[in-house]
């Protein structure tokens, strides 16, 4: 049993609910981390902040046909559900973490599907893992340790997550300290009040510090959407990190109340999509925070297919923050191959 190459698929049609079964689809290939030029920012422009709008009801209009419009069965799925395997920040961000816990989830990051569901759909000779780890700086030095070899990144939170309202010079030398431990990626959350308050030249300056601090690695803002208060704001918040350097525009911490959401996403996305045609610069969206089902996975990347095109559809431009949905999309694979659902502890940590 063979699933589709998504890449192939997506070049071929979206019109992904019609038959099927007409096609032979061919043995997927494992897309590695291709590389983007990173987006260097540009000049803050206050302008271009003041002239934001966001239509709520069209937004919210939108969001809600997705999963109606698209539909994904079969073979078709199967390749999606790999596509988001591999956008997946595998992340683990408790107070009662552990070593031995980073040390599980590494395990899990290296071999996120089992060793059978690979053999059945016939790509058990494709390298397959996550986009990247995320776990605190605490545990950075056991999550490189137990990656070593497999280049697959971690990525740190820092600058006081998941509030961000510790002392400027200490949320700086938290990244710095990440960095020089070996950290490849950095999650910094933003200082929610310069958006509440719109005090958008301070939200530039802050996340260009960050950006200017972490160096070579790669930086996701997280913007906290929940408590951003319009979807307005979160357009605004989104360019201007943008603007500062952000290699990526995050949703969420995942301790909000409210954490990713399609009609966020979209706003967000569209925010990309008129950055990158004045700019020239791709800039990576992540929603983090509530994605628990494999089928939130196939809406998520559906949307972003759809507003933002293929090229996104990489881990290089595109990632899940996650834990619980990789068992899931495991079940449902298992699902796929042998026409039953499992129990969750069938599956390793996820």
């Amino acid at each position: 049993m063979a699933v589709t190459t998504l890449d192939s698929y997506l070049d071929h049609t979206m019109s992904i609910a019609k038959d099927t079964r007409r096609h032979t689809p061919p043995v997927p290939r494992t897309e590695a981390h291709a590389a983007e030029q990173r987006n260097p920012g540009t000049p803050f422009d206050p302008a271009w902040i003041r002239l934001a709008r966001v239509n709520r009801s069209a937004v919210e209009r939108r969001a809600a046909t997705l999963p109606r419009r698209r539909s994904v069965k079969k073979d078709w799925q199967a390749a999606w559900l790999l596509k988001a395997v591999s956008c997946l920040d595998l992340t683990s961000l408790s107070g009662n973490d552990t070593p031995g816990t980073i040390e599980r989830l590494c395990a899990k990051a290296r071999q996120p599907v089992r060793h059978d569901l690979l053999d059945a759909l016939g790509v058990a000779d494709r390298a397959t893992h996550v986009a990247a780890v995320c776990v605190y700086h605490h545990f950075l030095s056991t999550a490189i340790e137990a990656l070593r070899g497999t280049g697959i990144p971690v990525a740190a939170v820092s600058t006081g997550f998941p509030a961000g309202l510790g002392p400027f010079a200490q949320r700086v030398e938290e990244i710095r300290a990440s960095v020089e431990g070996g950290a490849r990626e950095i999650d910094i959350v933003i200082t929610r009040s310069h958006v509440l308050t719109g005090n958008w030249q301070a939200l530039f300056d802050e996340v260009k510090t960050f950006r200017d601090t972490s160096g070579p690695a790669h930086l996701k803002t997280i913007l906290a959407t929940g408590e951003l208060g319009t979807l307005r704001n979160v357009a605004k918040a989104s360019l201007v990190c943008m603007m500062a350097g952000a290699d990526f525009i995050k949703t969420s911490t995942g301790k909000e109340s409210v954490n990713a959401t399609l009609p966020v996403g979209l706003v967000m996305a569209r925010a990309i999509r008129q950055y990158h045609e004045r700019t020239g610069s791709a800039v990576g969206l992540k929603p983090a925070g509530g994605i628990r089902q494999a089928k939130q996975a196939l809406d998520w990347l559906l949307l972003i297919k759809d507003e933002l095109g293929s090229r996104w559809l990489s881990p290089a431009l595109f990632r899940f923050g996650a834990s619980s949905l990789l068992a899931d999309i495991e079940r449902q694979l298992e699902h796929f191959v042998t026409g039953r659902y499992s129990a969750y502890f069938r599956h390793p940590m996820a």
